[in-house]
């Protein structure tokens, strides 16, 4: 059996501490690879060799660091069917959705090749007699990231390129679940010319995230996750001086007027619920049908549903893959089974979904609940499959009271032709990233990722010019340089004239 293995110091590391987590494939349930767990030594390895990969790439220019990096783009985009190749295997979502992901984390890797234009100062001069004053950004150190399952590509990309670019080195511990596409972007890392431990990966379960925490040598932890470990990241790692953003669940509603194209809106709802099998944190999980239109909506949207092609991601026939485990198909599924007992009117139930040849497989059908009260679990907790529930709202103040008192503010949207409307949505809705008649409202690489309330932990959003501030600090300097026709001594404070 294959087991994956560490990238340290620009080479493959095989693990030491005799420790192993399975790697299945979610389209067969079978084990096919073991990964190696990292102990606190082999995450000190790597910090250590970023540590001293530091001293040289921290005050490289950029205009190496910027000539690696579009090396680098064109490799990944050489590269792309293999990385999201191995994304389907592991993960188990279907081969176009894995493109998808390749191509949104190399948005990052070209904002960062562009990073002389995000690092330059500010400059005022004369600022008092002779005296100038300029603010420069420089890197931190060591940083790390520690990222999730459902985007084994794309969000390793959302933070190494951008801390590399602005002169950090960097310390990967990706998802356990689906380790494989982290070691090839590192490779690839390596082959565009990115020095010696300028970019390590650790594979690993706990015990590898809290010597990351708790590493005195790691300036700065950047995670994507669930809420409560977003939460604990944040507690441990500012516990020992870090500086963190932290990423967490979501419930992200998608309010749907009375005056709303329903075809649209139709569409739109499975394509954000359903797409990736439910498991994206601003996947659309609650639709918000206001006034008369949800018998409509809801027909539609079971309509096409019902169509959906479920089966293994290397089918070019599949629409949606399996879940990543079977445990996590089973509590997905547990939601369904639960739901007409705690008052919802279960639609569809994909819970007895098989698959021809794939009956080992972790695949789960759609399940659409209607008329779901909101103390329901399923409408009260994150459960990042494919179930949508549709709630009703008589008026749109209902409705944006619902939406805002929900603990969660990742992402939300809108779908109405009416632009005064869509203009207050956006502007009353407790929420970090609002779409307009767009259901997954992702930003594109140089505007940034974050929601609000219990979606993030820490102050800075992710990518974007809030990546850049992550991922730097702040200096100010101020000087003065005699005139050559000065002379004395004056030893009071300068003055203004």
């Amino acid at each position: 059996m294959k087991t994956i293995s560490h990238w340290i110091g620009g080479k493959p590391v095989e693990g030491t501490s005799g420790r192993f987590g399975p790697v299945w494939n979610p389209a067969t349930g079978a084990q096919e690879k073991q990964v190696a767990f990292a102990d606190t030594g082999e995450v000190d390895a790597a910090v250590a060799a970023a540590k001293d990969a530091f001293r040289s790439w921290g005050t490289s220019s950029l205009a190496k660091r910027t000539a690696i990096l579009f090396k680098y783009r064109e490799l990944l985009d050489a590269h792309r069917d293999e990385i999201a190749e191995l994304i389907t295997a592991e993960h188990g979502k279907v081969h176009s959705d894995a493109l998808g992901e390749v191509a949104r984390g190399m948005e990052i890797v070209e904002l960062a090749c562009g990073i002389s234009v995000q690092l330059k100062g500010e400059l005022s001069t004369e600022v008092s007699s002779r005296v100038d004053v300029a603010s420069i950004r420089q890197p931190l150190g060591v940083v790390a990231g520690i990222t999730p399952f459902n985007f084994p590509a794309m969000v390793p990309m959302w933070m190494f390129p951008l801390a590399i670019a602005c002169g950090n080195t960097f310390v990967l511990k990706p998802s356990e679940k689906d380790p494989s596409a982290s070691l090839l972007l590192a490779e690839l890392a390596t082959e565009a010319g990115l020095p010696d431990g300028v970019l390590n990966v650790v594979q690993g379960d706990r015990e590898a995230v809290d010597r990351i925490l708790e590493h005195p040598d790691v300036e700065a932890v950047s995670f994507v996750g669930s809420t409560p470990i977003a939460r604990h990241i944040q507690l441990k790692a500012t516990e020992h001086g870090k500086r963190v953003q932290a990423l967490g669940g979501a419930k992200n509603h998608m309010l749907v007027l009375p005056d709303a194209d329903l075809d649209l809106a139709a569409d739109q709802a499975i394509n954000a619920a359903y797409g990736s099998a439910g498991e994206r944190c601003m996947a659309v999980s609650v639709v918000v049908a206001v006034g008369g239109i949800g018998d409509d909506l809801v027909g539609r949207i079971a309509e096409r549903a019902k169509r959906l092609r479920i089966g293994p991601g290397d089918d070019p026939a599949s629409e949606m893959g399996p879940l990543i485990t079977r445990e996590h198909r089973d509590k997905v599924a547990s939601y369904v089974a639960g739901a007409a007992a705690q008052g919802a009117e279960v639609v569809l139930d994909g819970t007895g979904l098989t698959v021809d040849g794939h009956e080992d497989g972790f695949f789960l059908g759609v399940s659409l609940l209607d008329r779901v009260p909101v103390t329901a679990d399923a409408y009260r907790e994150e459960i990042f499959g494919p179930v949508l529930c549709v709630v009703r709202a008589e008026t749109y103040d209902e409705a944006i009271a619902l939406i805002n008192d929900s603990r969660w503010g990742n992402g939300t949207a809108i779908f109405t032709r009416d632009g005064g409307a869509a203009r207050r949505f956006q502007l009353e809705v407790k929420a970090g990233m609002v779409g307009v008649n767009v259901p997954i409202p992702v930003p594109v690489g140089y505007h940034s990722f974050g929601g609000w309330k219990d979606s993030l932990f820490g102050g800075h959003h992710i990518y974007g010019n809030d990546g850049v501030a992550f991922y730097t600090q702040g200096k100010v300097i101020t000087t003065r340089w005699p005139d050559p026709s000065d002379g004395g001594i004056n030893l009071g404070f300068p003055s203004n004239s």
